[in-house]
């Protein structure tokens, strides 16, 4: 893939804080400022909460006693749900910090999920290989900002067993689960598991289609935008697109259950992460080890435009945001970095392009 024009060149942000690798990164839904926030999972315990546009750190959820391994946000953005390795996902009230309730379970969580439209919803997976969802709304206390508001005491954090859970496609996966994604249809989810992806429809509990890629699966992510910055003429029509990046290749996946295949394409190196900015037609790859490069290419051509060299690990997750105007890269090197896409001023960028030297959020 041969270079065949000169990239406009940003300086990055770059957010410290983290202690140990960052395997994950998420960012929330736009708010109704256009604001939006970052959340990121550590090895080192303790997930983060950033404002989105400038990586300035907003507060840590503390409490887990093993690596993070997944983080989002919930499509309102007052919790969060995080999957550790100490056994448990735990779900978070945005606003104070404090946690609300702890999902235990029998081995460790890599994944967790929320569907698009509901809050009070979670699915998680990990290494007892079993899809889960949680009904939170009868289970879930106050928090303690809700709590103040009605002039109530604080309600203690509850615990719910894993065993409480709903559990879809009893038996299907064979190795443990690293991702789970909800597709715009809320009764199509899909899990990463190994090598495959599998469809799950929930309401018959049953896989309805399932593919094997080129190798373990690196990252599985959809790609939105915001309903208002997304159009008919955006690759996927306006929908999500599924991003998955497995072995030396990466696919792509649209509709409203995510089950057409767009686009797959191989590169010349094995594959950590991927995500689509589909309105700006591009494509940013994170390489797995020993690389620490997060490369950049054209949707249309598969030309690669730019290469973006400022880690110093490998890349395991890429997002764009919800107005698609910055993306953020999460390395075993501990850093977050923002790379801004788009034209004029935004968030902590002021200047022009080139020039400077790199810079710090707070």
């Amino acid at each position: 893939m041969a270079t065949t024009e000169t990239p406009r060149q940003y300086v990055p942000l770059t957010c410290h804080g983290h202690l140990r690798p960052v395997p994950h990164i998420s960012f929330s839904p736009l708010e109704k400022d256009d604001g939006y926030y970052l959340i990121s999972a550590c090895k080192d315990n303790n997930p983060m909460l950033r404002d989105g546009q400038t990586g300035d750190w907003i507060g840590t959820f503390i409490g887990h006693k093993g690596a993070v391994w997944q983080a989002r946000l919930s499509p309102d953005a007052a919790t969060a749900a995080t999957a550790s390795a100490d056994f448990t996902a735990r779900v978070w009230d945005t606003h104070t910090g404090e946690l609300l309730v702890t999902l235990q379970h029998d081995h460790i969580v890599r994944a967790v999920a929320y569907p698009p439209d509901n809050s009070d919803l979670v699915a998680t997976g990990g290494y007892e290989k079993k899809l889960r969802i949680f009904d939170l709304t009868e289970m879930k206390p106050k928090s303690a900002s809700e709590s103040a508001a009605n002039g109530d005491v604080a309600v203690e954090p509850c615990t719910i067993q894993a065993s409480s859970a709903f559990e879809i496609g009893a038996g299907v996966h064979t190795t443990f689960i690293k991702f789970i994604v909800w597709t715009k249809d809320p009764n199509i989810l899909i899990t990463a598991s190994g090598n495959t992806l599998r469809w799950f429809d929930l309401p018959s509990r049953s896989v309805v289609k399932q593919e094997t890629l080129d190798g373990e699966i690196g990252s599985c992510e959809f790609c939105a935008l915001a309903p208002d910055y997304t159009s008919k003429t955006d690759i996927g029509e306006g929908l999500p697109v599924l991003a998955v990046a497995a072995g030396k290749f990466i696919y792509f996946w649209g509709g409203l259950r995510a089950m057409d295949e767009l686009k797959r394409t191989k590169l010349g190196y094995k594959v950590a992460s991927v995500a689509l900015d589909p309105k700006g037609r591009k494509v940013i790859v994170g390489e797995d080890n020993p690389a620490t490069w997060a490369r950049v290419y054209r949707w249309d051509d598969d030309a690669e435009i730019d290469i973006h060299k400022g880690h110093h690990g490998p890349v395991w997750s890429v997002a764009f945001s919800p107005d698609g105007k910055l993306y953020a890269t999460g390395s075993e090197d501990g850093t977050i970095k923002l790379w801004k896409n788009c034209e004029g001023f935004y968030g902590l960028w002021r200047g022009g392009a080139g020039g400077g030297t790199e810079r710090n959020a707070e």
